[in-house]
């Protein structure tokens, strides 16, 4: 573009505090310009750099076009060498520079500052520039250059190149990325200015020695996995690193949630797949819910996960926190009740990434946006709430806190003994060997196989749809059960872990009956004993149970009692006389149970190593009969 097609636009300078140079150190003429960068002023001219007077000083107006050659930014040059050197039109935001020439069918340089992109342009070099090393903004910046295979970004060796390493950790554009050093030279201008005459020849050469940032990250990864291993070897090669986890949780206070606890850890550790396993930890109001999910997470370091307590239903949209790979955890559901917000939690989930369009003002009007979060993620929520949304109740593995009295007296004595040994708060940091591991973990192998998967979904009875994604979740335990042994595990002729039976024996007493119980094929324990509690004060005379009376048959607290009514009637066991709220429940006996299936374990578990099988029938059955089919070898 000329410098007569421009848009002429109201010189007006941005507020903002008073100068940290004196007014009279500023001045800058376009041709001073050309003459320091060694560039054309007939070029610079044509690229809409003119002259303008800025309080009483000379200086170069330069303006910032988008494709179109709309003008959406202003920035005056107002010094050569001053330590303030720049200033922006009033009202102005930063944008990229040079997006109205840019070429995304090539490779492309990102560089710092407009200098560099007109020496660029001056040598028929595709570039854009960030004013400023900080000023990357990744919904704006990223989809600009999300057709470019091939992004060449020059580090600076000061600070901001620093800064510009961090964000770009961060990108989408990571993968494509390839970091630029110019060795003695601060930036491309510099380069220039040292030899115009071989300046293609050495950008040509600093290509040819360009890092490309996976492969610096991947090296970084491994000296910081090598020297994290050297920490934490004995557990990293332990036989059974979930059984060291149980021992330590219970010296944090964690008491009576074990299996949870393990559920939890394997969770977490499979946010290095493609699907995560998503949890829900369900509990009564001050039932430790929190206090379980903190202290597994205090197992993990931060990068591992990114808790929420609340947001607001755009958040997870524009946020610049990083969700690749990592676990969302957002304390209480009903902080993702709005529709705007559960739909992109569940396209996280489902789809592994977020594609939001939206819109936004411009100079031109309302435009459309897309913004894009990168994933997989892994959600992990607490709710008091028996039942989710059911599209979130098949996505997640449902988890249940123990609230009996029992609990309740173990808990009281971690706290009594925590007061006596000085602790009051009950609760100690795990050691740091866990987080060496976690880096172990971050910079090892990701893939595993699992040989008998295909034999195991053959053998499952198709008795409900979201078996579809049980059956995914409990690859996935076995897969992350393999994957924290790896270095217990033998691999194949691609380098793969390769998972053995010990992985799925380490997660079939963790996983077997929650998957049962999320078809609706065998009764949660807590329920059935809610349910024989109202038909024996039925048999006692009563005509109708009311909760407090149940209560006092379980040696429960009225809130733990409530919580297994609900459960009971969700499924049909109870119904509930009063349908007045407010009103004491008039409780009695809805649909019969199935048959508990604990006999039926116990029974395959003692045929086990028998020449075969008892043929069974019903779906329950068939369950077990799977399970242990599968764990033993004389079975098969």
């Amino acid at each position: 573009r000329s410098a007569a097609t421009v848009q002429r636009l109201p010189e007006t300078p941005r507020k903002r505090a008073a100068p940290s140079v004196a007014p009279e150190s500023w001045g800058c003429t376009l041709a001073q310009y050309a003459e320091a960068k060694k560039l054309p002023l007939e070029f610079l001219q044509s690229l809409g750099l003119r002259d303008m007077s800025y309080m009483g000083n000379s200086a170069v107006r330069i303006v910032y076009l988008v494709p179109g050659g709309q003008t959406v930014s202003v920035r005056f040059r107002i010094a050569l060498d001053a330590k303030e050197r720049f200033r922006w039109k009033s009202g102005d935001k930063t944008w990229l520079y040079g997006l109205w020439r840019l070429d995304t069918k090539s490779a492309v340089a990102l560089v710092e500052g407009e200098s560099d992109c007109h020496t660029l342009w001056h040598h028929g070099i595709n570039a854009v520039g960030i004013p400023g090393a900080t000023n990357w903004r990744e919904d704006r910046d990223a989809p600009h250059l999300a057709d470019c295979e091939r992004i060449y970004v020059v580090i600076e060796p000061d600070r901001g190149g620093d800064a510009v390493l961090d964000w770009i950790e961060k990108s989408s554009i990571r993968d494509r990325a390839y970091l630029v050093r110019l060795g003695e030279h601060k930036d491309v201008s510099n380069l220039h200015i040292d030899d115009p005459e071989r300046f293609k020849e050495l950008w040509a050469e600093a290509l040819t020695n360009a890092e490309k940032w996976s492969d610096r990250q991947a090296a970084q990864r491994t000296r910081e996995a090598t020297e994290a291993l050297t920490r934490c070897a004995d557990l990293a090669k332990a036989p059974n690193i979930l059984d060291r986890f149980a021992t330590d949780i219970r010296a944090l206070g964690l008491i009576g949630e074990e299996a949870n606890a393990k559920l939890l850890f394997l969770a977490v550790v499979s946010r290095f797949f493609k699907t995560p396993i998503s949890v829900a930890v369900k509990g009564p109001s001050s039932g430790g819910k929190s206090f379980l999910v903190e202290t597994v997470l205090s197992f993990f370091p931060g990068s591992a996960f990114y808790a929420l307590t609340a947001t607001s239903e755009r958040a997870l949209a524009y946020s610049n926190e990083p969700l690749r790979h990592r676990f969302l955890i957002i304390y209480e559901a009903n902080g993702m009740e709005s529709d705007l917000q559960s739909y992109l939690i569940r396209t996280l989930l489902s789809e592994g990434h977020i594609r939001y369009e939206t819109v936004e003002k411009t100079e031109k009007g309302m435009q459309p946006k897309l913004i894009e979060r990168e994933g997989p993620t892994g959600l992990l929520v607490t709710t008091t709430a028996v039942q989710l949304h059911p599209e979130y109740e098949t996505r997640l593995l449902s988890l249940t806190v123990t609230d009996t009295s029992k609990q309740t007296q173990g808990i009281l004595r971690a706290i009594a003994e925590g007061a006596v040994n000085g602790d009051i708060d009950g609760y100690t940091v795990p050691g740091n060997e866990w987080h060496d591991l976690q880096t172990v973990l971050e910079a090892g192998e990701h893939r595993v196989v699992v040989p008998y998967a295909k034999k195991l979904v053959e053998l499952i009875p198709a008795i409900a749809v979201r078996l579809r994604r049980d059956v995914t979740q409990i690859i996935n335990l076995i897969r992350a059960h393999a994957l924290l042994h790896q270095y217990t595990r033998t691999r194949d002729g691609k380098g793969q872990i390769i998972a053995n039976i010990e992985d799925y024996r380490g997660i079939y007493d963790l996983a077997a009956s929650l998957v049962a119980a999320g078809v609706e094929q065998t009764v949660p324990d807590s329920v059935r004993q809610a349910v024989d509690a109202v038909q024996e004060c039925l048999n006692e005379g009563v005509a109708e149970v009311s909760n407090a009376m149940l209560a006092k048959k379980l040696d429960l607290d009225p809130g733990a009692t409530s919580r297994r009514v609900r459960q009971a009637k969700h499924r049909g066991f109870i119904k509930n006389l009063e349908d007045k709220k407010g009103k004491p429940a008039r409780l009695v006996i809805g649909d019969p149970m199935p048959e508990d299936p604990c006999h039926v374990r116990l029974f395959l578990s003692r045929q086990i190593t028998g020449s075969g099988l008892p043929s069974l029938t019903g779906p329950v059955a068939c369950w077990i009969h799977v399970i242990l089919r599968s764990m033993n070898p004389v079975c098969q």
